[in-house]
């Protein structure tokens, strides 16, 4: 969230360009942050913009119930993968290595995981949300390329608990409440209605 944010990127683009000045040269900053956060459906996941990626997960997620409930045979799954694709995402995959197959999870036994990364967006937006509620510097201190202090509330708020606590504990005690999907999407909306314009 922080690396897809303006400040972020107000400090970083002048960098990225010095790198590569060719191919940016007539890119300005605004240009760069809306291609950085651009949104559009895609067929793999893990390329997936943070808009969209929760809806590969629905999709896996839904498809792992039905297979846990013998309602959808191994024969089914790439046309149900496929429909599904279409109704989440309005696009089909054009063969299984980019439809049913791009994942290692199933192949692996991993039953049942794939619900973990929308929680983590979840979590991580209400991470975010008290780290902004904390540190009322955060965007200046991200447009300075400071991330020290973010670094310090994260030391202090999560990574000194480790395996001490669980992850709901954890947001429990830092975000005075659970999981709340209502955080993730207030961002999202307070960040795309504002870059689309809508």
């Amino acid at each position: 969230m922080i690396a897809r944010s303006k400040e972020f990127w107000t400090y970083f683009y002048p960098v990225f360009k010095q790198q590569s000045p060719s191919g940016f040269n007539n890119i300005s900053l605004d240009q760069w942050y809306q291609m950085v956060n651009s949104v559009k459906p895609s067929l793999i996941r893990v390329e997936a913009d943070e808009l969209t990626y929760c809806l590969h997960v629905i999709l896996r997620f839904e498809i792992e119930v039905d297979l846990m409930e013998d309602k959808l045979s191994i024969d089914e799954l790439p046309t149900v993968w496929n429909q599904k694709m279409d109704d989440l995402l309005g696009i089909t995959p054009k063969n299984d290595v980019d439809g049913v197959l791009q994942d290692m999870h199933w192949s692996g036994g991993s039953i049942g995981y794939f619900p973990t990364y929308a929680i983590g967006s979840i979590y991580s937006s209400q991470l975010f949300n008290q780290l902004k509620k904390d540190n009322s510097n955060l965007y200046a201190e991200i447009e300075q390329g400071n991330f020290q202090p973010t670094l310090d509330w994260l030391i202090e708020h999560v990574h000194r608990y480790g395996r001490l606590m669980t992850a709901d504990e954890i947001i429990k005690k830092t975000c005075g409440e659970g999981l709340n999907s209502k955080v993730f999407i207030a961002y999202l909306k307070d960040k795309y209605y504002s870059l689309y314009g809508l």
